[in-house]
């Protein structure tokens, strides 16, 4: 079925609004809406944070006033169709008057997922949807993780050369992609609640791990150092800037009593995991704290345990024009053993970008069965 050229004008314009929430609505979606009366926009609205109005209430408010006959309200994700924090947006819109409504993305818990559509309908709304749809799903890789599997989504990024290289053998890896690039790492940064890296990159490159755009931000910074080597003099600046109180330690260390004590009194958590299964205990402790997206930058030790057992879900794979040609310098991954191409890993959902000269390939990964 063809789609009305008008349709994917407004939707485009619906997703632009949605961004306007970029990393501020877990552990709700991101989602745009605007209202269209004779072929202009006249309303628009978007999901700010959570607790805040859904998209469609917000785009209601902002006309003011009863929409006009034929009025027609866009939105990236299917209205919700039961009682939350805030009423339910089918009501709304039926309340408000609107009659046509177009929908980008289904609502991706099987719980509720076309249920939204029955409800508008059963009440003389048309309904289109399937407008843009990948794009729609694409603003909510975390959120449509979350609903369905009730654990956070765990993405892997690399930055490598043309040979899959992350570091020359001496460790030399500032920078291997550009500005563009590293702008769009600090982008995604912002998107994810958390952050996570390994001990060996926090000795090595004491990074802040913050959002560095317009303004600097935060958030919830995970260091895995199973054996708190990284509690040292001078103290790694996660440890003593000015959101500490964002840094997590994740440690099976039971015998380190003058560091635990120093990471307490710099207000840093330690989250000390005893478990056989160390990365399972991790994310299920994520998920009840509320921790709905995870995003490792590695380094190649921490991801190579991660793909070990399978807990990496979406990659982000930066790819910078440059290639080293030598066997011993640092793989941007390891950890599995793939005889076949058949048993190796894939991408699927794949989004490509550029960045200056730099490529982005991402993807949800998955694991041969």
């Amino acid at each position: 079925m063809s789609i009305d050229p008008a349709h994917t004008t407004f939707m485009r314009r619906a997703i632009a609004l949605a961004k306007r929430g970029w990393g501020k609505t877990h552990p709700n979606p991101l989602v745009g809406a605007l209202i269209v009366e004779e072929g202009k926009v006249v309303a628009e609205g978007w999901h700010e944070k959570a607790g805040e109005a859904h998209a469609e209430v917000a785009a209601i408010r902002a006309l003011g006033r009863d929409p006009k006959p034929g009025a027609v309200l866009y939105v990236t994700l299917e209205p919700c169709c039961t009682e939350g924090r805030t009423p339910p947006c089918t009501e709304a819109i039926r309340r408000a008057g609107i009659l046509k409504v177009v929908v980008g993305a289904t609502d991706p818990n099987p719980a509720h997922a076309g249920r939204g559509y029955d409800y508008m309908r059963e009440n003389g709304v048309e309904v289109i949807s399937g407008v843009l749809e990948k794009d729609c799903e694409d603003l909510n890789l975390i959120f449509n993780h979350w609903i369905v599997n009730q654990r956070p989504l765990v993405a892997a990024k690399i930055a490598a050369t043309l040979d899959g290289r992350t570091a020359t053998r001496e460790g030399n890896s500032k920078w291997i992609t550009g500005e563009e690039a590293r702008r769009d790492v600090h982008r995604w940064r912002r998107y994810f609640p958390a952050i996570a890296v390994g001990s060996n990159t926090l000795r090595t490159d004491n990074p802040a791990l913050t959002s560095r755009l317009e303004e600097t931000s935060c958030p919830i910074r995970f260091i895995f150092d199973r054996t708190l080597r990284t509690v040292r003099d001078p103290l790694p600046q996660v440890y003593s800037d000015e959101w500490r109180a964002n840094t997590i330690v994740v440690t099976d260390s039971a015998d380190a009593p003058r560091r635990l004590k120093l990471l307490e009194k710099q207000g840093v958590a330690v989250w000390n995991m005893h478990a056989e299964h160390f990365f399972d205990a991790v994310l299920e402790k994520c998920a009840q704290a509320k921790i709905t997206g995870l995003y490792v930058e590695g380094g190649s030790s921490l991801l190579g345990l991660l793909l070990e057992e399978h807990r990496i879900d979406y990659l982000f794979a930066y790819r910078a024009p440059v290639f080293l040609a030598d066997p011993e310098a640092l793989p941007a991954l390891q950890g599995l053993v793939s005889t076949t191409l058949d048993a190796a890993p894939r991408l699927k959902n794949i989004r490509h970008a550029l960045h200056g000269d730099d490529q982005l390939m991402r993807g949800h990964i998955e694991y041969p069965t």
